[in-house]
């Protein structure tokens, strides 16, 4: 079973959707036990880092995910949900992220014809040592929605990494945690074969 946490972020129907297209058992909650006893967790989502803290902390939810990352088992953030991984954004000065993985989350920088948020399908080029992007080929395309993007401040925990007006870091992958900027649920059979890829680590 795959535990998709819920904390009143937009997007997270689609990845359910996604993971029951693929023949998974997925359910949407912030229940405690049902995190802890699930196979994987996926913290998916839209919206703005500093609220998304809020109803996360709001939800006792921080320190289940911690117990997640602890305890090994796989864990994937999908958009908003690799940001807060973070622990900090420009997107909201003062507040804290989950601060699991090291790095900055930084605002795309305005130039002229770079439309923000940047939406729309956009190549990745893959490290193919990384679990998750496992026979997808570099180059391919994924969909990204987005106004923040990663730079990891150890290169060698990025999986995937993109251009849009500047280099972006488009999927990490450390220990038991994986994440991605761009969403595989939206990303046509590319995006399917990473959840896969996933659902096998």
């Amino acid at each position: 079973m795959i535990a998709i946490i819920d904390y009143d972020a937009g997007n997270i129907k689609s990845v359910e959707k996604a993971l029951i297209y693929l023949g998974q058992e997925a359910v949407i909650t912030r229940d405690r036990d049902v995190i802890m006893s699930s196979d994987r967790v996926i913290l998916p989502g839209v919206g703005a880092f500093g609220d998304a803290m809020n109803k996360i902390r709001e939800y006792k939810l921080e320190n289940v995910i911690y117990d997640v990352a602890d305890a090994g088992k796989p864990f994937l953030g999908i958009c908003l949900g690799l940001q807060l991984l973070f622990k900090t954004s420009e997107e909201s000065p003062g507040a804290t992220g989950l601060g699991l993985l090291d790095g900055e989350i930084l605002r795309i920088p305005d130039k002229p014809g770079i439309k923000i948020p940047h939406i729309g399908w956009n190549n990745i080029n893959i490290n193919k040592e990384k679990k998750l992007l496992s026979g997808i080929p570099d180059n391919s395309y994924v969909y990204f929605v987005h106004s923040y993007y990663l730079r990891a401040e150890n290169r060698e925990d990025v999986a995937a990494s993109t251009f849009y007006s500047t280099d972006i870091d488009a999927a990490v992958e450390k220990g038991n945690i994986f994440a991605c900027q761009f969403h595989p649920e939206k990303s046509s059979a590319v995006g399917l074969k990473i959840l896969e890829n996933f659902m096998a680590i």
